[in-house]
């Protein structure tokens, strides 16, 4: 089979480690890389064995042609970048978010399927292993579920300088908050119904419109509720950065440890150490009946080898002409969910969601 031209756009953490995945699969070639720093560029190209390397994306698109186009940019050029690959008759995979308005997300949707593109958006959680069971474990509690889930990073140099950058077309609610709103559904099988948040701003560093930590709430039509909490910055505490917990009435499951190395690192941001499981069944003394079990998760891949099952999952979808509607839906359903929530944030009133 004929090899699938690949153009990588952005050359940091993201664009590298999906760069890594694509020059060890057979199927496909890259044929460029584009970033704005010619020091990233330059970088990845090198390592790579020596690579093409543009500075444009237009000029980039024109003159390599290619079947599949990478986008690991920040997000207030995603939905360009991706109408214009779909226009140029390109497979797209992009990092989340999609795009940063319900209305763009839906626009780039019905783009892709008239064209029969296969699109996949970064949902690094959804080839995760340890993840997929711990949703699995969660659909076993009952209804309704509680879900409380954070990732707050403080952050420094370097990591603070792109947490700036982010903040200028997102809060950290929106950005890591489709992830988490995106398990919340697959665990409930439920419509988010309404959602409040609150945010505040806490460093003028950043733009006066702009809030660096935030906490949401959904309600869902099945009764269940959760939240998400997300803060970026050098002020974060790490006391309590990494939350993922679930109740319903049979039990309760939960990531069992938080990472072992600082909330900047994003290698912990997956790992879960394993999942404890809790039953609320008493016996006729009223103790508990059973004792808590630890599920281990052992041999979790690391950041490279999650990026590498996400392009397995391109690739399979456009040699087998996989329909991706669903994924296409559920990622617009959780990008609705956020931006409300950032909505609310901004009014100071819940946001009720349609349909």
């Amino acid at each position: 089979m004929k090899k699938l031209k690949t153009l990588v756009v952005g050359c940091g953490h993201m664009g590298a480690s999906h760069a890594r995945a694509y020059h060890q699969l057979e199927a496909f070639e890259i044929v460029g890389l584009v970033s704005r720093s010619p020091e990233s560029r330059e970088k990845l190209s090198k390592a790579l064995g020596g690579l093409p390397t543009f500075e444009s994306f237009d000029s980039a698109l024109s003159e390599t042609n290619p079947d599949v186009v990478s986008i690991n940019t920040y997000p207030d050029t995603h939905a360009d970048y991706v109408s214009k690959s779909l226009h140029a008759n390109a497979h797209v995979f992009v990092e989340k978010p999609l795009a940063t308005s319900v209305k763009e997300a839906n626009e780039l949707v019905k783009l892709a399927l008239q064209k029969n593109k296969k699109m996949v958006v970064g949902y690094i959680l959804r080839v995760h292993p340890s993840w997929t069971k711990f949703v699995e474990v969660a659909q076993t509690l009952g209804k309704p579920l509680v879900m409380r889930m954070n990732l707050n990073q403080q952050s420094a140099g370097e990591k603070w300088y792109t947490h700036q950058q982010l903040m200028k077309s997102m809060s950290p609610i929106v950005d890591c908050g489709v992830h988490y709103l995106d398990i919340m559904c697959q665990m409930t099988q439920s419509q988010p119904e309404s959602v409040s948040a609150i945010g505040v701003r806490l460093s003028e560093e950043i733009d006066s419109n702009m809030y660096n930590y935030g906490q949401l709430q959904v309600r869902f039509k099945d009764g269940s509720v959760g939240w998400y909490e997300a803060g970026w910055g050098p002020m974060m505490s790490e006391t309590a950065f990494f939350i993922k917990d679930v109740i319903g009435p049979k039990g309760s499951v939960s990531i069992s440890d938080k990472p072992k190395n600082a909330s900047q690192d994003i290698e912990g941001h997956t790992k879960t150490g394993g999942l404890l499981l809790h039953h609320s069944a008493l016996n006729k003394e009223g103790d508990f009946q059973y004792k808590d079990e630890i599920i281990p998760t052992p041999n979790e891949p690391d950041h490279d080898a999650l990026c590498l099952l996400e392009q397995e999952f391109l690739l399979r979808a456009i040699q087998k002409d996989e329909d991706l509607s669903e994924h296409l839906y559920d990622v617009v359903n959780s990008l609705k969910v956020v931006l409300a929530a950032d909505q609310s944030v901004k009014t100071g009133k819940t946001v009720f969601l349609e349909e």
